[in-house]
């Protein structure tokens, strides 16, 4: 439960800053899952808090599913199957997080493997001419930064804003809108590939060929431009793509009737 590696709080700071401090070491792994999680009042003094802010605070986790709460047995991290990871205030908790929860990256990875596929033939399909302009600009912006590596973070968000112009231009609303809700999810996750990464070349390859699939309406080769692209990311972060397709998102006994 230890609380000491996490910063002290601004000056004024409200419930807001001290819920996403406390959710991101959350998201990051600071404490397992189903661990105890710190009592309010030693989080009241850690921050220099007062009773009421801690309170707002640890009722935003548990809205968004990281704790669970119950009188007379304290707090304790949930399981990561209880994260609410499409809840919005989840999506600025994860928004600028450098590393997530390991788990948290398995999963992510294992939902992209079973959509992303699957939206980028739908947007072979259905992309006019805005929507192959968004993806031009966005892999023009990862051309244009990533030779720097100081510009690994912009050339991240060139890459996420890639991802979500592929779910815009599937004209689905429910895909449309999961692409703006993941966004943050897979920007964390490409930032963490991209630490592993060598070099970006392969990469821009990779979405290159998913574009021009986009470009020339020609969904299967957009299904597999868009697998290729996962399974360099998996690479990147040392995933196991054995482990991914088994998971009960992508495998044949988790897709149901």
């Amino acid at each position: 439960m230890s609380l000491s590696p996490l910063p002290s709080l601004p000056a004024r700071a409200d419930a807001h800053e001290l819920a996403t401090q406390l959710a991101r070491a959350i998201l990051s792994g600071h404490w397992a899952t189903g661990a105890p999680f710190p009592r309010e009042l030693d989080l009241c003094e850690h921050f220099g808090a007062s009773r009421n802010l801690v309170r707002n605070a640890l009722a935003r986790l548990t809205t968004a599913g990281l704790i669970e709460r119950s009188a007379g047995r304290g707090s304790w991290v949930c399981d990561i199957g209880e994260w609410h990871l499409l809840d919005p205030q989840m999506s600025e908790w994860l928004t600028g997080l450098d590393t997530p929860h390991p788990q948290l990256i398995r999963e992510i990875h294992a939902f992209r493997l079973s959509a992303e596929p699957h939206v980028a033939a739908l947007a072979a399909q259905s992309a006019d001419a805005e929507d192959l302009s968004r993806l031009e600009r966005a892999y023009r912006g990862m051309c244009d930064t990533a030779a720097d590596s100081a510009r690994y973070r912009e050339h991240g968000e060139h890459d996420a804003i890639f991802h979500a112009a592929i779910y815009r231009a599937s004209h689905n609303l429910v895909w449309r809108q999961m692409g703006h809700l993941l966004r943050p999810s897979i920007l964390a996750l490409i930032a963490q590939s991209h630490q592993q990464a060598t070099t970006l070349d392969d990469s821009l390859e990779r979405h290159w060929r998913v574009m021009e699939a986009i470009r020339l309406r020609q969904p299967d080769e957009a299904r597999r431009a868009a697998a290729y692209i996962l399974e360099r990311t998996a690479a990147d972060l040392g995933l196991s793509m054995r482990h991914i397709t088994e998971h009960p998102l992508t495998s044949p006994k988790g897709t149901g009737a």
